[in-house]
């Protein structure tokens, strides 16, 4: 009985000191603002332009060098592979466009909202 009591109670203190320190961490991390989105955006539209350019490259690379093999089979894994990372590159690229206009939406926004 009085250890079940001792281990509660170093329960709840622990709870507590957790949940102190969980609203001190809330408490220091700023309010994000327009000029964040605004450079967010950007950024995402910096590395959509540069994946863009070099998903283009890769998959040119790949439509001129085809697999030179023999066999059927090693020839459909090769192509597969290939249209993998053809895949993976491009689905990279517009990752990075549809944040960056979901960003740029939230920038725009973020003009709207009155701060309570």
């Amino acid at each position: 009985m009085h250890l079940n009591f001792i281990m509660n109670k170093n329960n709840i203190v622990a709870e507590n000191s957790i949940k102190n320190n969980n609203e001190s961490i809330e408490n220091n991390i700023p309010e994000k603002g327009p000029l964040n989105f605004l450079v967010g955006s950007l950024t995402s539209f910096l590395l959509f332009t540069f994946f863009y350019f070099l998903s283009n490259k890769i998959a040119i690379y790949f439509s001129i060098h085809k697999p030179s093999n023999s066999s059927e089979i090693v020839q459909s894994i090769s192509s597969s592979i290939n249209t993998l990372i053809i895949g993976l590159s491009f689905l990279l690229t517009f990752s990075f466009a549809f944040i960056g206009i979901g960003l740029f939406i939230v920038f725009i926004r973020s003009f709207f909202l009155k701060k309570s």
